[in-house]
């Protein structure tokens, strides 16, 4: 399945610094990308990596290498273990899109020559050691898709999708919005934008880099009305007010995803934008993202579902099964059940038809048996006005097995406090707020929260 961007003809389908590329030009760029790879002998099964955060020429490079059946590994550029992922995915051919201001009239110029560059370079036919998952892939003549996971601890997995049940389940157009492209190029999240974005005759606006007055600034200068984002750039919209610089009142939707939500974090945004409505997202590298629905804009709780998807609970677990699911890892054992389910390992509680997640199960502190989720205890953190952000972790102990450690980033208020008075506050409000044992046993007061390349708080020292 390939879209039909020539439906929608003139209709703006990116802006990118300020210039508007349309339907037409999308279509148009794809065939000339599409040529090009023919030209290079680019043949379908192959693995591609395409190296770029979006730009016009990066979004049709994907859909020109999703015509052609080739198997895209999409990498942000500059990540620091680049080449081992490139080794992981068993990758034939680099595609780099530049970002710089020149670009603009050279990326085409710049990726044709990156296609002949390596195509001297391609082993002749497939060789017998080929993966598994990749001869499915061929056998199926499907493009495919490569996406590795984004942890907060622990070695990414190369995830592997076919990407025809993606495409197709994008084939009824939805409300065409204008977007923010926020979430990352070869993150589920971001890919899951722009195929709703582009499918439904949207608008997909990019930004050159994810500060909040950027992205602010783009909301108010291109009528941005959809704005997908994380919970910490939230937190971060609300410590800088930054949204009052700007004229945000085309904004109507607000969903967030990618990690764990404070409630005390959703609680405030809603109170300043109580005009824009809040929908809380799930999805994962291996399944896509289905479709949710929130109880309420200030309410953790919500309902997954959507056509083709199934979710139960065992032992508090969240478990799915999608028609979207990936086939499975090309570094590691399958995680599906026999019956084909996949275990998230996301600890969640229920109500009805709706869930609430608790935390990652790798992520859980066990401090003497007890079960610790950092969400909690950062929720709790969040809540004091000393307090600007925090990272919960566990620490090994010799009595307990572990204790809570708490890096804690103060306010202009808590700063001004003396270090032993601030630790004092945190401390007493965690004792009136936590059972004994999620106390956090150590506080760092510290400048900024350690993260992960991809924004997510890093739970490992």
């Amino acid at each position: 399945m390939t879209f039909n961007f020539r439906q929608f003809n003139r209709r703006p389908a990116m802006i990118h610094r300020d210039t508007e590329y349309s339907y037409a030009w999308l279509a148009d760029q794809v065939d000339a990308f599409a040529k090009q790879l023919a030209t290079a002998e680019v043949d379908p099964g192959t693995v591609v990596a395409l190296e770029a955060d979006f730009t016009p020429q990066a979004v049709a490079l994907f859909f020109a290498l999703a015509a052609k059946g080739c198997i895209i590994v999409p990498l942000m550029p500059g990540l620091a273990d680049r080449t081992r992922l490139l080794e992981l995915a068993g990758v034939e051919y680099r595609l780099a899109v530049p970002a710089g201001p020149e670009s603009i009239g050279l990326n085409r110029c710049a990726a044709t020559e990156a296609v002949h560059r390596t195509a001297a370079k391609r082993p002749s036919g497939r060789p017998s050691s080929r993966h598994p998952l990749y001869r499915t892939l061929e056998q199926r003549a499907h493009p495919g898709l490569v996406l590795f996971s984004s942890g907060t601890t622990g070695e990414p997995k190369a995830a592997v999708h076919d990407l025809q049940p993606l495409l197709e389940r994008f084939a009824k157009p939805r409300q065409a919005y204008r977007a923010i492209a926020f979430l990352m190029f070869d993150h589920i999240g971001g890919l899951n934008t722009m195929l709703y974005i582009l499918s439904s005759g949207g608008c997909l606006v990019m930004v050159e880099n994810r500060r909040p007055e950027t992205v602010l600034k783009a909301v108010e200068k291109h009528q941005a009305e959809l704005l997908p984002v994380s919970p910490t750039f939230m937190n971060m919209i609300l410590l800088s007010q930054a949204d009052r610089d700007y004229n945000l009142d085309s904004l109507q939707l607000v969903s967030y995803g990618t990690e764990p939500m404070p409630a005390s974090t959703l609680h405030r945004f809603h109170q300043r934008f109580p005009q824009v409505r809040l929908q809380q997202t799930y999805g994962l590298s291996e399944i896509g993202i289905p479709a949710t629905r929130s109880k309420a804009s200030d309410s953790l709780w919500l309902s997954i579902g959507g056509s083709g998807v199934e979710t139960r609970v065992v032992d508090n677990i969240l478990q799915v099964r999608s028609r979207t699911a990936m086939l499975g890892y090309l570094n590691a054992p399958s995680p599906f059940t026999e019956d084909g389910w996949l275990d998230t390992g996301d600890a969640v509680e229920v109500d009805g038809e709706y869930i609430r997640f608790l935390g990652r199960e790798d992520d859980r502190i066990n401090v003497g048996g007890e079960k610790v989720y950092p969400t909690e205890v950062e929720d709790t953190l969040l809540r004091l006005p000393e307090v600007a952000d925090a990272r919960v972790y566990g620490e090994k102990n010799l009595l307990t097995g572990a204790i809570v450690v708490a890096d804690v980033q103060p306010t202009p208020e808590g700063a001004a406090l003396e270090p032993g008075e601030l630790r004092k506050r945190i401390r007493n409000h965690c004792q009136k707020a936590l059972s004994r044992y999620k106390v956090p046993g150590r506080i760092n007061l510290v400048e900024s929260i350690a993260r992960t390349e991809r924004g997510k708080k890093q739970r490992s020292r």
